[in-house]
C-alpha cells in the first residue's frame, strides 16, 4: 500500500477529526461519537492493510490534542567524499529517527547520531525539511515531515547498540543496499549537493 492512496487520507482525516473532537468536545454523547469514528478510522486501515487492529489503534487511539504531523530528523556527516550510515534490519540509511517530545530538533539530531553511530556531531545547517509521502512508501495514518541536517564529526566511534548492526563510510558512486523506507539515493544526492555548496537554500516542501 502507497502512503498517497485515497482511502488512507480519508481514514487520517477522520481520525484527526474524531481526535480533536475528543480534545474539545464537552458533551458526552458527542465525545462518544467521536471515539466510535476514531474506531471506523482504525478498522478501514486494518482492514485494507491486514495490520492487525490493535497495532492499527495504537496509531491512532494513543494521542490527545490537535493532530499535528510526525517529526523525523536525519544526519547527513561527512568524512571526506564519504558520508556516515548506518545499518538497520532492512538496510543502510542516514542516522536518524524521530525527535522525542523532550528535545529540540537539534538535540535530536546529536542524539540519533549518538546513540545510533557512536559518534558526536555538531549540527550545522538545515538542508531540506520534506514530506515524506513524497519521498518514502511507507505507510503512515499521518504526515511526516523529514528534517535533514548536515553535521561536522567531531570525533567518537560505533558502539553497539539495539537500533543498528554497524555503521560505514559511503561515496555516493558506491552505496549499499539501503533501507529505502529511511533513506534514498535521491535523498543521498541531495546531501551530497549541500554538502559541496558555498551558499545552500533551504529545501521545503
Amino acid at each position: 500500500m502507497k502512503q498517497g492512496e485515497p482511502w488512507l487520507k480519508w481514514a487520517s482525516e477522520l481520525q484527526s477529526l474524531a481526535q480533536a473532537g475528543l480534545y474539545y468536545g464537552k458533551d458526552k454523547f458527542d465525545r462518544e461519537r467521536y471515539a466510535r469514528i476514531r474506531e471506523i478510522a482504525a478498522e478501514m486501515v486494518a482492514r485494507q492493510t491486514d495490520l492487525p487492529l490493535e497495532q492499527v489503534k495504537g496509531w491512532f487511539c494513543n494521542e490527545t490534542g490537535y493532530q499535528t504531523p510526525k517529526l523525523a530528523t536525519r544526519a547527513a556527516v561527512f568524512q571526506g567524499e564519504h558520508v556516515l550510515l548506518v545499518r538497520e534490519p532492512k538496510g543502510w540509511a542516514l542516522p536518524g529517527g524521530w525527535v522525542d517530545v523532550d528535545v529540540s530538533v537539534r538535540e535530536n539530531v546529536i542524539k540519533e547520531v549518538r546513540e545510533e553511530a557512536g559518534l558526536e556531531v555538531r549540527p550545522d545547517r538545515v538542508i531540506a525539511l520534506q514530506d515524506g509521502e513524497n519521498h518514502h512508501e511507507t505507510l503512515y495514518p499521518w504526515k511526516v515531515c523529514i528534517v535533514f541536517v548536515l553535521c561536522t564529526l567531531l570525533g567518537g566511534e560505533f558502539r553497539e547498540n539495539l537500533e543498528t548492526s554497524e555503521s560505514g563510510w559511503f561515496s555516493l558512486n558506491e552505496l549499499p543496499e539501503l533501507d529505502l523506507e529511511k533513506t534514498t539515493p535521491e535523498q543521498l544526492r541531495m546531501c551530497f549537493e549541500a554538502r559541496g555548496a558555498e551558499h545552500w537554500e533551504t529545501r521545503l516542501e
